[in-house]
């Protein structure tokens, strides 16, 4: 039987665990495949799930403009992402996409990563995109703008990272006394 819930409840939010550069870059260097190395810095730069980085391919990625189309992701919507080309080079992406292995096999490799470099057994792939959209929050990119390149609907989807880091709001709570 369902539960049902009264308009006063309210069902718990956990806020999702994010990664910095320093630890990222640590996870990048212990990793030996490069086909691994890539979907990891596709969650991690661009946002994209991992389903959406197994089904990414070639021709998804427009070097003259920077972006990568991402075909029917997470409720069937088209959407273009930016990519930086002074961290995910043309080279790389001839050499990796697509990536040679399956939504699972990428889990389990960050996780064992996660465990191995940080000492942390509570971190998942998903956490390279929360970590993405935290990391551009904090670095003062509007949110509208967050919100487009993850390909949420709704603004408030998006606005659970801007709970992640308060030390953006203290920052600019600080900004306005100086």
């Amino acid at each position: 039987m369902e539960k049902e819930y009264s308009t006063h409840e309210r069902i718990k939010q956990k806020l999702p665990e994010v990664i910095g550069d320093e630890a990222f870059t640590q996870i990048l260097k212990a990793t030996l495949k490069s086909n691994h190395r890539m979907a990891f810095k596709l969650a991690y730069l661009c946002g994209l799930r991992v389903s959406e980085i197994c089904n990414i391919k070639k021709e998804d990625f427009d070097h003259e403009r920077r972006l990568i189309f991402v075909r029917q992701g997470k409720g069937k919507k088209d959407r273009y992402v930016p990519y930086p080309t002074k961290f995910i080079k043309k080279i790389e992406i001839e050499k990796n996409i697509p990536i040679s292995c399956g939504v699972r096999a990428l889990e389990i490799a960050f996780k064992n990563k996660c465990k191995k470099i940080l000492n942390r057994n509570d971190l998942h792939f998903h956490n390279l995109r929360h970590s993405f959209a935290t990391s551009l929050l904090g670095k003062g990119i509007p949110i509208t703008d967050v919100q487009f390149w993850l390909g949420h609907s709704k603004l408030t989807t998006t606005s659970i990272y801007l709970k992640v880091s308060p030390d953006m709001a203290l920052k600019r709570y600080e900004d306005l006394w100086e």
